[in-house]
């Protein structure tokens, strides 16, 4: 019996009150991608949901790089990997955002794809949409196409979604 991934993330996804601050609840994905099953049915997952539709990657620093690297060995698509600030050699485009307290800034290495490629963007957690916004508007300033989002764990009540226009977003767990 195949579990469908939504499950996995049910069971295995850990939650710590307090964390990293008072009246945070953090919840921890890392239990879920620990487990080789889960982590091949959210592969599995977030790939059909756009096959065929994109010819590359784009995986967000740091867990988004798990589901990048999966997902384009699975699709044998190119991976593009969105850094935070100061971490690429090169030219770089950068995009700043602001975070919940403060601000951030994300980079991506320019000219690794021709231009009008098709990129899915992918993170572990859909939270305010800032970091997918920006990972967005990098995209398309290096003149790619977002296809979509796929992200593992939504964050319903923060509303992210109303920050990455129109891309469409799939979502294999919402809380």
């Amino acid at each position: 019996m195949i579990i469908p991934a939504a499950q996995h993330v049910h069971t295995l996804l850990a939650s710590y009150p307090d964390f990293p601050q008072p009246g945070i609840l953090f919840r921890d994905l890392n239990p879920v991608f620990a487990d080789a099953v889960a982590f091949r049915a959210i592969i599995d997952d977030l790939s059909e949901r756009y096959r065929g539709q994109f010819d590359a990657v784009a995986g967000i620093e740091a867990r988004g790089f798990l589901l990048a690297a999966g997902i384009g060995y699975a699709a044998q698509c190119a991976v593009l990997a969105v850094r935070k600030g100061g971490k690429l050699p090169g030219t770089v485009l950068t995009e700043e955002y602001d975070l919940e307290y403060g601000s951030a800034r994300l980079e991506l290495e320019v000219g690794q794809l021709p231009a009008g490629s098709r990129v899915l963007i992918v993170d572990d957690v859909l939270a305010t949409g800032g970091t997918v916004a920006a990972t967005a508007r990098l995209i398309e300033r290096a003149g790619y196409l977002t296809i979509g989002v796929g992200v593992v764990l939504e964050l319903a009540e923060l509303d992210g979604r109303s920050r990455i226009g129109d891309a469409p977003v799939h979502t294999i767990v919402s809380v």
